[in-house]
């Protein structure tokens, strides 16, 4: 069915009739965003993230998951930020940082037109790995590239595997590049966001970071070293996210359900 304001032309005729001029028809900037999100490498197991339907439960986090969710709304209202400032998405294992991240990336691809890639921290890496691989047609520099370059980045689950000096090297390329091209980014990790176990403390002794660490979680410092993580805090606004497992959540609503 053709475009009822168009006709299918991408163009339309705005303003009054005696003022009539040619203006870019909305059903362009919906088939541009499609074309983006089917190019934006967003696994199938996140294709139904959206923000309208990040769902909020009640009890003793629904204070910060809601506010999480009004930032990640506010994000896309506000964008592109003066200082392309993006966001560092932070919080236990199944709470819906991925599911935020995603949905942003969307609603701006669809909204505005901005370019977006995904990419899994541990995904990424490998694919630069199998890069030197002689048998393998793309080279380092043709996977970094898109990563460099892309207007919008959303690196998924980052400092998830224990760090080698090459896995340093490599994060701290893709993080100072993007920093200075003023590119945005969206990060996720499960990690504590505080200095490596061995350096200094940083935080409350009675909190449940400090018990966590004590108890030998790895940390953002840890995974990513401390001058990244400072870099980090520079590049992006820190939401922090806390509940249940939605995975385990899902589960036993499906469970009690039958």
């Amino acid at each position: 069915m053709a475009c009822p304001l168009c006709g299918d032309s991408g163009w339309k005729y705005v303003g009054s009739d005696d003022q009539r001029r040619v203006a870019s028809c909305e059903c362009r900037l919906a088939l541009r965003g499609d074309r983006l999100i089917k190019a934006a490498r967003i696994p199938k197991r996140y294709t139904h993230c959206e923000l309208s339907n990040f769902e909020v439960l009640s009890g003793p986090h629904e204070g910060v998951m809601a506010k999480a969710r009004l930032t990640a709304g506010k994000f896309v209202e506000e964008y592109p930020l003066e200082n392309n400032q993006g966001l560092l998405f932070i919080g236990p294992v199944g709470v819906g940082k991925t599911h935020l991240a995603v949905g942003i990336a969307k609603e701006l691809m669809r909204s505005k037109g901005v370019s977006c890639l995904f990419w899994d921290y541990r995904e990424l890496l490998k694919e630069i790995q199998n890069s030197y691989n002689s048998s393998v047609q793309a080279t380092e520099m043709e996977v970094l590239r898109p990563v460099f370059e892309a207007e919008l980045l959303v690196l998924d689950e980052l400092g998830a595997i224990k760090p080698t000096e090459w896995v340093w090297n490599t994060v701290s390329l893709v993080l100072n590049s993007r920093y200075n091209n003023q590119l945005t980014t969206l990060i996720t990790t499960n990690l504590l966001d505080l200095p490596p176990r061995d350096g200094a403390g940083g935080d409350d002794p009675r909190s449940a970071a400090a018990a966590r660490r004590a108890a030998g979680e790895p940390t953002l410092g840890d995974r990513i070293t401390e001058p990244m993580r400072s870099r980090l805090h520079e590049m992006c606004r820190v939401v922090e996210l806390n509940g249940v497992d939605w995975r385990t959540h899902v589960k036993k609503a499906s469970f009690n359900a039958m």
